[in-house]
Formats: C-alpha cells, sequence, structure tokens
C-alpha cells in the first residue's frame, strides 16, 4: 500500500488489473482488428490501425492512476514506436451516463463526441506530445499543449502518472512532469483508456489509487 510519506498517511487501491486473468475489465473499440490480450502479468495492444481499449470501471473523485507502457519495436508487422495515448475522465455526449451504450469502431474522430482530456504523447510517428481538452464538439478538438518533446524510445518503459485532482490535471512521465494544467471546468469523473494507432504496446502494472482525504 502506498503511503503519504509527509504524513504517513496511507492511500487506498481503488481499482487495478494485474493482467493475469484475461481482458474482463477492459472493453476494445478496434479499427481494423489486431489483438487485445492479457496474460502473465502483461496487457499487449498489437494493432494495425486505431485502437482505444476502455477500462470498464468509471473512475470519480480525487485520484492518481499509473501503468507502465513499452514500445515493441522488435521487427512486428505492427511494431511501429509511436501514439503512447490516453483518454481520461471521459463521457460521450451521445450516451452521457452509459459510455459504452454509443458503438465506437477505433477510428480517432468517433472519438470527438467525448468531453474527455487526450494525451498523445509520441504521436504522429513520434513527432508530437500533446495534451487536448475535448468538450464534446465534433469540429473543435482543444489543443492544451504541443511540444515536439519528450517522445517514445523504442523497448524502453514508460512509467505513467496520471493525476486527476479537482481542477488540477497532470500528466507524468518517468518521474517528469509532462502536463500540469488548471481546469476552472474540469471533468473530475468518467472511463480511462489506452489509445494508439499502428504500434504495439506491452502494459503492466495498472493500478488507481485514492490520496489520503486532506485535513
Amino acid at each position: 500500500m502506498r503511503t503519504d510519506t509527509g504524513a504517513n498517511r496511507a492511500w487506498t487501491r481503488i481499482a487495478g488489473d494485474s493482467f493475469r486473468s484475461g481482458t474482463g475489465q477492459w472493453r476494445s473499440e478496434l479499427q481494423d482488428g489486431g489483438s487485445v490480450t492479457a496474460a502473465d502479468g502483461i496487457l499487449d495492444i498489437d494493432v494495425p490501425s486505431g485502437a482505444t481499449v476502455w477500462f470498464g470501471q468509471r473512475l470519480q473523485g480525487r485520484y492518481e492512476l499509473e501503468y507502465t507502457a513499452t514500445p515493441v519495436s522488435l521487427g512486428g508487422p505492427n511494431d511501429r514506436v509511436s501514439d503512447l495515448n490516453n483518454f481520461w475522465n471521459a463521457t460521450d455526449t451521445r450516451s452521457p451516463h452509459d459510455l459504452f451504450a454509443t458503438v465506437r469502431e477505433g477510428r480517432l474522430d468517433e472519438y470527438n463526441y467525448l468531453r474527455t482530456y487526450y494525451v498523445g504523447y509520441g504521436a504522429n510517428g513520434n513527432t508530437t506530445t500533446r495534451l487536448r481538452r475535448y468538450v464534446g464538439d465534433p469540429d473543435n478538438r482543444p489543443l492544451l499543449y504541443d511540444y515536439t518533446q519528450p517522445l517514445l524510445t523504442a523497448n524502453e518503459p514508460n512509467r505513467v502518472r496520471i493525476v486527476s485532482d479537482g481542477s488540477t490535471v497532470q500528466w507524468w512521465n518517468n518521474g517528469r512532469l509532462v502536463f500540469d494544467h488548471r481546469d476552472p471546468e474540469a471533468y473530475t469523473s468518467g472511463h480511462f483508456a489506452f489509445r494508439t494507432v499502428t504500434s504495439h504496446f506491452r502494459i503492466s502494472d495498472f493500478a488507481v489509487w485514492r490520496p489520503p482525504a486532506r485535513t
């Protein structure tokens, strides 16, 4: 169990997956097929085009989400180092009370109806790293930050941490704060997803934590 070292207070693990018992906690939306499997501690996403893999449990309130993702580059047909992407606190304006009541098939433009945060880390052929705040408008995906680094490195792990704490929105990678955003109209509940395009990722150590109550 994690602790707050300043006050030695316990954090609470509210969700997670050891990736040893299949993909029952996940919903995959695959544009052109591919494979999403979970075994031996690894969620393996190996896809020829667009793919979104949703965590089935809706998250809300203050939380921190963590996982490790490694872009595979070992000569496989989809081993393109690109697109370690996430949606979080996502709802779909077409079915706001049930994200999965709307059918989506993995094309990126299908997600323009979401209200969500979106990070594209090493996207566009591993040339951009961006944070967007989707507003449910099919023609507008507001871009908050647009960087040309940091980017992905082939076969190197990325330890990601997402902070959802009221107006505070943060996305960390390997201990580096990549995005630190304050949102006066923050999204504070919804679903998390891995999103990628024509790539192969191995993901492990997925967990969601509730921080100690403020005193």
